[in-house]
C-alpha cells in the first residue's frame, strides 16, 4: 500500500485540546519572542551555573595552593636577603616592625573615623617614628662608633642623640595632651596605652632582633630557623598522635605536639649549629653592611665556636660507650636552651596573639600575606625569640674587651680638646714609628 501525500501529523509532543482536536498554538511556529525567552532561559541557567558557590574541598584546596605559592615565595626572599648582605635583613625586619605595627593599631584604631579625631593615626605613627629612631641610633651608635663619631655631621647628633630622642617624644606626649577632645577623654587614652603596647611589644622586641644581625647572621638565622621548625613538628606531631589539649586559648594545640616539637627543635638545632659554625659569614660580627655571602666576614671566632675538650661525669659515661672525655663546641650546649625555649615559651607568642584576635573577634590580623594572614600571624612568636636571644646572648656568650676602637675615639673626641687631641695624634704617631711602622705607611693611614 503506497503512502499518502500531502498528510501532516501533529508532533508527538504537541498537545491535544479538550475537545480531542490539536491545539492551534502546537502547530504554529514559535515566534522570536518566544525564542528570545528560550535564550534568555539558557543565559538565566548558565549564569546560576557560575554562580554555584566552590565545594568546601575546593575552597581548602585553593587556600591550600595559595599558601603554599606565598610560603615558596617567602623562603626565597629569606634566604636571597641572607645571601645578599646584612643590610638587606635590617631591611626586611624594618618593614616587618613598620607593618606589625600598622596591623596591632589597625584593630582598635577603626572608632576613630567615628569620632572624627583627625590626630589619632598621626600620633600613633609619630612615636614609631620616634621609637624607630632612638632604638636604631643607639644600634649605629654602639656597633659604627668609630665611624660616626668622627663624622663632621654625624658626629655632634651622636653625641646628643638620647637627648634628642627624648625631646621628640615630649613633644609627642604635649601633642596629645593638647588635643584631648571633651567626650572622647576615654577613647584617646585608650588608643594613647594601645599604641604604647604595640611599640614594646612589637617594636621594641622586634628591634632586639636587628642587635642580633649585628653580632654575626648565625644569631639571627638560628632563632627564626628554631620557632619555625617548632611550628612545622607541632602541627605534624599534633596531627599525627596529639590527643591531649594543651590550651583553650588555642583548641589545636596538644601536649604531644608541644612536646614532640621539642624533641625534633633540639634536633634540628644541634644539626644546623654544627653546619653555621663552620661559615665566618654567620659567626663574625658585622662592621661593614656592604658585606655579602660571596665577599665573607673575617674575625677571630669567638671562642664559643672552637672545640673544647670537656670530661664527662662517671654516671654518664656508659652512656658514651665508656669515653671518659669528649670533644664539643661550647655553642653546642647552648643551643639546647635555645631550643627550648623556643618550644617552651616561645609558643605563648603566639598564645597571647590567640587571645588577642578571639578579644576584638578577628581570624587574623590582616591580610598581607595571600593564604596566610597578616605579618603579625606569622610573626607572633618571633618578636620574643628575638629578644630572648638577644639577652642569652649578651649575658652567657658576648665577649666585652676592656675598650674599642669607638670607645677611643669618643673618649678622645668628647673629652680632650682640639690641642689634646693633636698631641694625642702625635703621640701615637711618634710611638708606631719607634715600633718600626714605615712613616709613609702612618701618612697613608691619616
Amino acid at each position: 500500500m503506497k503512502p499518502r501525500r500531502n498528510m501532516k501529523f501533529p508532533h508527538r509532543s504537541q498537545f491535544v485540546s479538550g475537545d480531542g482536536g490539536f491545539s492551534e498554538s502546537v502547530s504554529t511556529p514559535a515566534s522570536p519572542t518566544a525564542a528570545n525567552d528560550g535564550n534568555s532561559d539558557k543565559v538565566a541557567l548558565k549564569d546560576n551555573t557560575q554562580n554555584v558557590e566552590p565545594s568546601e574541598y575546593e575552597k581548602k584546596k585553593q587556600t591550600f595552593i595559595t599558601r603554599t605559592i606565598w610560603t615558596l615565595v617567602m623562603i626565597s626572599i629569606f634566604f636571597g636577603a641572607m645571601a645578599a648582605g646584612h643590610l638587606y635583613i635590617l631591611a626586611i625586619v624594618t618593614v616587618v616592625q613598620v607593618v606589625t605595627f600598622k596591623e596591632v593599631i589597625a584593630i582598635a584604631n577603626v572608632p576613630s573615623r567615628e569620632k572624627k579625631l583627625q590626630f589619632t593615626k598621626g600620633l600613633n605613627w609619630y612615636f614609631l617614628a620616634t621609637t624607630m629612631f632612638y632604638l636604631y641610633g643607639e644600634s649605629v651608635i654602639y656597633y659604627f662608633k668609630h665611624i660616626v663619631v668622627v663624622d663632621a655631621f654625624l658626629g655632634p647628633i651622636t653625641t646628643h642623640h638620647r637627648f634628642v630622642s627624648f625631646m621628640l617624644y615630649v613633644f609627642g606626649f604635649v601633642f596629645f595632651v593638647a588635643t584631648l577632645k571633651k567626650g572622647h577623654y576615654k577613647f584617646q587614652f585608650t588608643q594613647f596605652a594601645w599604641t604604647h603596647m604595640a611599640l614594646y611589644l612589637l617594636v621594641i622586641q622586634a628591634h632586639f632582633i636587628i642587635n642580633n644581625i649585628f653580632e654575626g647572621m648565625i644569631w639571627f638565622f638560628l632563632p627564626v630557623s628554631l620557632v619555625i621548625t617548632n611550628d612545622i613538628f607541632a602541627y605534624i606531631c599534633g596531627i599525627t598522635f596529639g590527643r591531649t589539649q594543651l590550651i583553650k586559648i588555642s583548641p589545636k594545640k596538644t601536649v604531644e605536639g608541644f612536646v614532640g616539637a621539642w624533641i625534633w627543635t633540639i634536633i634540628f638545632g644541634l644539626g644546623m649549629t654544627n653546619v653555621l659554625m663552620r661559615y665566618k659569614y654567620f659567626i663574625c660580627p658585622v662592621r661593614d653592611l656592604g658585606a655579602n655571602i660571596w665577599t665573607g666576614l673575617e674575625c677571630n671566632p669567638n671562642p664559643v665556636f672552637l672545640p673544647h675538650e670537656y670530661v664527662i661525669p662517671v654516671w654518664l659515661r656508659p652512656m658514651m660507650l665508656g669515653h671518659g672525655t669528649m670533644i664539643v663546641a661550647p655553642m653546642q650546649f647552648h643551643i639546647l636552651a635555645m631550643a627550648t625555649f623556643a618550644s617552651l615559651i616561645a609558643p605563648f607568642g603566639g598564645f597571647f596573639a590567640s587571645g588577642l584576635k578571639r578579644t576584638f573577634k578577628l581570624k587574623d590580623f590582616g591580610e598581607t600575606i595571600p593564604g596566610h594572614g597578616g605579618i603579625t600571624d606569622r610573626m607572633d612568636c618571633q618578636f620574643i625569640m628575638g629578644f630572648f636571644s638577644y639577652m642569652y646572648y649578651q649575658s652567657f656568650i658576648a665577649r666585652y674587651a676592656p675598650a674599642s676602637v669607638g670607645d677611643v675615639l669618643e673618649t678622645v673626641i668628647t673629652s680632650l680638646s682640639l690641642e689634646e687631641q693633636l698631641e694625642v695624634l702625635n703621640g701615637i704617631q711618634k710611638y708606631l714609628i719607634g715600633q718600626g711602622v714605615a712613616r709613609e705607611k702612618i701618612l697613608n693611614s691619616l
